[in-house]
């Protein structure tokens, strides 16, 4: 039995969800987000709650129960508050600025790296953070990694590219004799 797919979920004031024609959308003040599901796992709304079961009892329903469950979870949450991740770049003459619909990064490269900014994702560059935002917890989380790895902390000098609260390990460099 699912641990996670046995709990309910309670559907917040202002949100709604509607499960139809194997399509599930959530929508809130933020926006709508819709997500395909197969037909495994059945949903009940009651009363402002959100239970769900698996139809047959194999391997694949069951795994499939808990992972519907949370995406449901990150969808209610994203269109009532959003996701946000922050990151972080040390190093001379690193930084990086939004230019349009496009993140320039000058991380010691002879050259510039441009990235383009997905739909629905909004980025603000300062000096040495970039927050990246959206409603989709997916995309937001798939965008940092793609801008983290372009260039990831290295572990003699910390330069790079890491997340907020993220720790590198740094390792002691050549000794002199």
């Amino acid at each position: 039995m699912s641990r996670i797919g046995k709990q309910e979920i309670i559907i917040p004031t202002g949100v709604t969800v509607e499960i139809t024609g194997g399509i599930l959308t959530v929508k809130g003040q933020k926006g709508e987000l819709k997500k395909d599901i197969k037909d495994e796992i059945r949903f009940n709304i009651i009363d402002g709650k959100i239970t769900s079961e698996p139809i047959r009892n194999d391997k694949f329903s069951r795994a499939l129960w808990g992972t519907y469950m949370s995406h449901l979870k990150n969808m209610i949450k994203g269109v009532q508050e959003g996701f946000t991740k922050k990151l972080l770049i040390e190093g001379v003459g690193h930084k990086w600025d939004v230019k349009g619909e496009k993140l320039q990064l000058n991380i010691g490269f002879s050259h510039l790296v441009f990235l383009d900014i997905p739909k629905g994702i909004s980025v603000i560059a300062d000096k040495v953070s970039l927050v990246v935002s959206g409603i989709n917890k997916e995309a937001v989380a798939s965008f940092a990694m793609v801008v983290r790895k372009q260039k990831t902390g290295e572990p003699y000098k910390g330069k790079g590219i890491r997340y907020f609260g993220e720790i590198l390990r740094r390792k002691q460099g050549k000794k002199s004799a």
